[in-house]
């Protein structure tokens, strides 16, 4: 059989086949052309082994080639509780991809930007040649952040410290009505005449019950953004969990509750849609008791649930007063001094063109005045030129729990970031150059490795706020996997300009927009160069998108299912490319419109396709066992009597990214 003819029946090309051979034990040379039929129908019977052997072998000389970087003698790293793969193989030394190698040799499939824990960390790090220990002493950034603003207030003398206004922080899933929930709120404060329209977009707002603030961190984003979720956690004092009662709980509940659980905070249950026909309060709280472990103050356990619908505002006003009442159980945490420099946490962060860097932050001790120097981690981000309430009013000053958007800032703080006012080191700022010469706020880029041939979407993210920004990038971060990946060309903040689409068109990436627009000028261009640009208001929107576009590059897999045996009984007719036989099914069954292998005794003689199927002289879809058939053969015209025809179907199976 010609090679060519065998690496067309095995799906695979003919180099591959010539590489592959040797290594599984046929004396094949790299320029054989053709292999004897016996062998060739060995390979074609044991194929599904072979295949597997073959990948096996390849795996483990990648690991064996991967070996020989790991430390020749014993190394020692530390540790913290948990971190991410990419930080483990840094502190190791070893490339990404063996220690994900590891990982899948113990079962655990994961990618270089989720995190392990450090029981994980050591049983992989025996085989890596690794001591692993745990570096008590050292703590992600987060937490010394989080420790950074608990030593500003442990300063504090006890006199000092008044009551403040409680932080709330909204999560759920994506369809359970949290930012539906939010605007009901807002729009009852409206109505009770207590506090002005909102006019623009700062992260965090403020609202009045019975004279009593209440504040709440509007975070952005799909609620499955861990890491975006977790900040706002970190600085709210208070959390609402949204369930639907049509749809119960969902995995980004869970989630948002393990965050809740992490952040120890105390939380509240707003069963939401109970407008819904559909809905159910009972099942929703049978749920959150069965899955969550969560047993509502009326079924005797302690969780405040409190029935809602935000869409028609039933029950805002009781969930508000339920905020109040846990607040009031937590007074004793809830204290800062008003008299002290300001400290607080960056509830979003964006820079805009005519302003500059702007910054929402969200005082959390002392008061914040203009004309304070701000800083982070002793460097000096700015001087507060003016401040400006959710309302959009002009203020002089923020006292604790009141969020204020901050402009003046030399330099754009992250989204959980904790500003201090105080001195500092002063910093050079440099503006980066696009490639069409203007000044653009670029945040990051990716790079390949030279080897990593992998398939990938490229795309260019712009989006309003840098929180935005930071939670569609690990989100689309996350869905890499072996087969395709995404590559973050760049990301940045404003509208979409001409260097973006210049990039975007060197780079063969799609633009993918967050809340931003662009010029006429800009759509004309991006119609001339054929660029792809995706603008949308929801996050979710955006990741399923790049989603489907990964599993467009993802290579299907192809199954064989083999049906059925028919042995030849009789031949009708033989044309140049077609036969018409028939025969006798022995097993199985026959299908029409499907594959036919011909052997003749052991060997394999050719292959083609059945195009027509009859029994009784009727067409009919399938023939069964025992019974006898004529059929429509089209290939190679080389059936004899006695022959055994093989028939199967090859099922396309979607291919995962």
């Amino acid at each position: 059989m010609n090679i060519t003819e065998l690496a067309r029946i095995l799906r695979i090309s003919p180099q591959e086949l010539r590489d592959m051979l040797p290594e599984l034990g046929f004396a094949i040379g790299q320029k054989a052309i053709k292999v004897d039929n016996n062998t060739a129908k060995k390979i074609i019977k044991d194929w599904p082994f072979l295949r597997r052997e073959w990948e096996q072998k390849k795996m483990a000389a990648a690991i064996k080639k991967q070996d020989e970087v790991l430390p020749k003698e014993r190394k020692t790293i530390f540790v913290p509780n948990v971190l991410a793969v990419r930080a483990y193989a840094e502190l190791a030394g070893i490339p990404i991809n063996r220690v994900l190698a590891e990982l899948m040799k113990n079962g655990v499939f994961t990618s270089i930007n989720e995190k392990i824990d450090f029981d994980t960390a050591a049983i992989i790090g025996e085989n890596l040649n690794l001591d692993v220990q745990l570096a008590e002493s050292k703590v992600e950034d987060e937490d010394k952040e989080d420790k950074k603003l608990e030593a500003i207030l442990a300063k504090e003398d006890v006199a000092d410290m008044q009551e403040r206004a409680p932080v709330i922080v909204v999560m759920g899933h994506v369809d359970h009505g949290k930012t539906k929930l939010l605007d009901s709120i807002r729009q009852t404060d409206v109505v009770a005449g207590e506090a002005g329209g909102i006019t623009q977009h700062i992260g965090a707002y403020q609202v009045n019950r019975k004279g009593q603030a209440i504040t709440f961190i509007d975070t952005p984003g799909h609620e499955a953004f861990t890491a975006m979720r977790s900040r706002g956690a970190k600085v709210a004092d208070i959390a609402i969990l949204v369930v639907a009662a049509d749809d119960g709980v969902k995995p980004q509940t869970i989630e948002a509750f393990r965050i809740i659980e992490t952040a120890k905070i105390p939380f509240i249950v707003a069963i939401n849609k109970i407008d819904k026909p559909d809905s159910d309060v009972n099942k929703t709280k049978q749920e959150l008791s069965t899955r969550l472990n969560i047993t509502p103050e009326d079924w005797g356990g302690k969780t405040i649930c409190v029935p809602i619908s935000a869409k028609d505002g039933t029950g805002i006003e009781e969930l508000l007063d339920m905020v109040l009442l846990v607040s009031a159980t937590e007074s004793s945490n809830l204290k800062a001094n008003p008299g002290a420099q300001a400290a607080g946490t960056v509830v979003e962060s964006n820079v805009d063109k005519a302003s500059g860097p702007l910054a929402t932050i969200l005082v959390q001790n002392g008061t914040l005045r203009v004309g304070d120097q701000l800083c982070f981690n002793d460097v000096v981000y700015g001087k507060v030129k003016a401040l400006k309430n959710y309302k959009g009013e002009e203020v002089t000053e923020a006292g604790p729990s009141t969020p204020v958007k901050i402009l003046g800032l030399k330099i754009s703080p992250a989204v959980g970031d904790i500003l201090n006012v105080g001195e500092g080191e002063k910093v050079k700022i440099k503006k980066i150059k696009s490639v069409s010469g203007h000044n653009e706020n670029v945040l990051a880029s990716t790079e390949d490795s030279p080897e990593d041939k992998t398939p990938k979407v490229n795309v260019l993210i712009k989006t309003d706020f840098l929180g935005s920004a930071e939670a569609i990038e690990e989100s689309l971060l996350k869905l890499n996997g072996e087969k395709v990946k995404v590559k973050i060309i760049s990301k940045g903040l404003g509208y979409i300009t001409e260097g973006d689409v210049k990039r975007a068109e060197d780079s063969g990436a799609k633009i993918l927009g967050f809340n931003v627009r662009m010029s006429p000028a800009i759509e004309n261009l991006v119609r001339e160069k054929q660029v792809t640009v995706k603008v949308y208001t929801i996050i979710y929107d955006l990741i399923k998108y790049v989603k489907d576009e990964m599993q467009l590059l993802a290579k299907p897999e192809i199954n064989r299912v083999d049906l059925g045996r028919l042995k030849v009984l009789a031949i009708f007719r033989t044309e140049n490319d077609s036969q018409i036989v028939g025969g006798k099914v022995l097993d199985g069954e026959l299908r029409n419109a499907s594959m036919i292998e011909v052997y003749r005794g052991d060997n394999f003689i050719v292959a083609g396709k059945l195009t027509r199927l009859q029994s009784g002289k009727q067409d009919v879809n399938m023939v069964e066992k025992d019974q006898e058939a004529g059929m429509r053969y089209e290939g190679k015209p080389m059936i004899e009597v006695g022959d055994i025809l093989v028939n199967y179907i090859e099922e396309r199976i979607v291919g995962t990214i």
